[in-house]
């Protein structure tokens, strides 16, 4: 396995590491449910050195790159990001992605770890594109109390609002900085060069409020805000359309597989990833199947208990048509049935559930 330029710290620490994608990542630290329950009270940090880096600069190379994605790069005002996904010729998800607009012609944009290499070459067929991904670690810290912690070490994170990012510094280091992340909570990503990560890490722990947390109570956290997952919740055999990713699709420019997308969009029928519930502690989980009435129609990409709202949740593809908030289903395998009930996608607010 891969190893991240904190993995001491997190031996260190008594985190579990596990295997994902091929990186050796922790998966908790005291427990997952507590890791959890204090990203929404106070402020966690998160190992995600795992993930793909990009630097994109230059009008051709730009251009290039918004030939590649469903989102318009050159829309996105300079200081914003903007989310989106890679698709093949088919209309199916590559990856999903987020490019930041630091310049007029100056991008950095963020990728996962596991399509990284498909992803890498693509981007980078432009030589003024770079992948910076084995140059750069990534912290994130997530909660309510993050921005004061934080404005304590890098004074212009408290300039940003949501889905914002800059160039700043950490002793006299350049970095990149943004107002986001995978919790739902007030929160900022931190794209660092790998020498100063340990030091970073080490005193951002340093805060009473400051936890560590590892890939369970970051899986609990983005279910609940139904944020779904590249590889688990989407993949080539998915498109946008399916994927709830709707909204960020640029018709209005060419991009690989809009022929194959707009297809779909006109056909309709297709089925739509819902965030779903049960009424107990009991979780849906991957693979199941979902029934409305004794018959399966759909199935669930994502499940968990949610220590937030006390019941299990998750995420499942189903039928347009049962999709309104309310809908009772069951999910389960063929000797279990739990019921669920489908809920409303929020835009605003922490625990969509």
């Amino acid at each position: 396995m891969r190893r991240t330029p904190l993995h001491d710290e997190h031996l260190a620490l008594g985190g579990k590491v596990v295997d994902f994608h091929g990186w050796a990542l922790p998966v908790q630290f005291a427990g997952i449910i507590e890791e959890h329950n204090h990203t929404r009270a106070k402020a966690a940090l998160f190992d995600c050195s795992h993930m793909g880096e990009f630097t994109i600069r230059g009008e051709a190379a730009v251009k290039a790159f918004g030939d590649l994605v469903c989102l318009d790069p050159l829309k996105i005002p300079v200081g914003r990001g903007k989310y989106g996904a890679m698709l093949t010729e088919n209309g199916g998800i590559i990856d999903d992605v987020i490019a930041f607009r630091l310049g007029e012609f100056d991008f950095y944009v963020v990728t996962n770890a596991g399509p990284l290499e498909i992803v890498s070459p693509k981007i980078c067929s432009s030589s003024d594109a770079v992948d910076v991904s084995d140059d750069t670690a990534k912290i994130d810290i997530q909660g309510p109390s993050a921005r004061d912690i934080l404005a304590q070490e890098i004074p212009e994170c408290t300039t940003l609002k949501y889905y914002q990012a800059r160039r700043a510094q950490w002793k006299g280091v350049d970095i990149v900085l943004a107002r986001t992340g995978y919790t739902g909570e007030l929160g900022f990503e931190l794209f660092i060069p790998n020498e100063i990560s340990v030091d970073l890490w080490r005193k951002l722990l340093t805060y009473p409020d400051v936890k560590p947390a590892g890939l369970g109570a970051r899986d609990t956290l983005r279910t609940e805000m139904c944020y779904g997952l590249s590889g688990q919740d989407f993949d080539e055999s998915r498109t946008p359309l399916e994927a709830g990713m709707a909204s960020f699709i640029a018709w209005d420019k060419d991009f690989v597989g809009r022929h194959a997308l707009a297809k779909k969009r006109d056909a309709g029928g297709y089925p739509v990833l819902t965030p779903i519930k049960t009424s107990d502690r009991r979780a849906p989980r991957h693979e199941f199947e979902v029934k409305n009435n004794g018959e399966v129609v759909g199935v669930v990409t994502s499940g968990t208990f949610g220590p937030s709202v006390g019941c299990g949740i998750g995420l499942a593809y189903i039928p347009e048509s049962l999709t309104r908030p309310g809908t009772k289903l069951t999910a389960g395998p063929r000797d279990l049935e739990i019921e669920t009930t489908t809920i409303p996608i929020y835009t605003k607010g922490t625990c969509r559930v």
